[in-house]
């Protein structure tokens, strides 16, 4: 068996945080680094989800709230409100969630497709870890700005 077979089929590891009640995982390779919400330096605040550019290590990054994006409660700043910064194929952006868990490690064997989520693109799946259930995301696609085709939705 080659070594590029092993890497494939292998465990990786992954990042487990915590939002909106759920448990969710994403590649840990796309985290730059981990740091608690009152340590970075915020300069500009606009909207609900994009919560504003801060400065992390020299570096402006946009973050988003996903605490606002997966649920209508508002953020409410506790200890454990964690930032993700990630490293994306197109950019540095901090993801503000719930609070960071664990480094888990998953084979693809391990995630299960999530039934009807098809048309969703930025969901792998499910994987479980000693019992604990976590959504696998895809996290370049769910951070990815969409363009919507004018006409493309349509009135209930």
């Amino acid at each position: 068996m080659s070594s590029s077979k092993t890497q494939v089929n292998g465990p990786r590891q992954f990042l487990a945080f915590r939002l909106g009640g759920l448990d969710y995982a994403l590649d840990f390779d796309k985290v730059q680094e981990l740091r608690p919400l009152q340590a970075l330096e915020r300069f500009s605040s606009e909207g609900e989800i994009i919560s504003g550019v801060v400065v992390s290590r020299g570096v402006i990054m946009p973050i988003v709230d996903m605490r606002i994006a997966f649920g209508p409660r508002p953020p409410q700043h506790d200890p454990l409100t964690d930032v993700i910064i990630l490293k994306l194929s197109s950019c540095v952006m901090g993801m503000v969630v719930d609070g960071v868990t664990d480094i888990v490690s998953l084979t693809l064997e391990q995630i299960e497709p999530i039934a009807g989520a098809g048309a969703v693109d930025y969901l792998v799946g499910l994987g479980e870890v000693d019992g604990r259930r976590l959504i696998v995301v895809d996290i370049d696609k769910l951070m990815s700005i969409r363009k919507i085709q004018f006409g493309a939705r349509q009135a209930a």
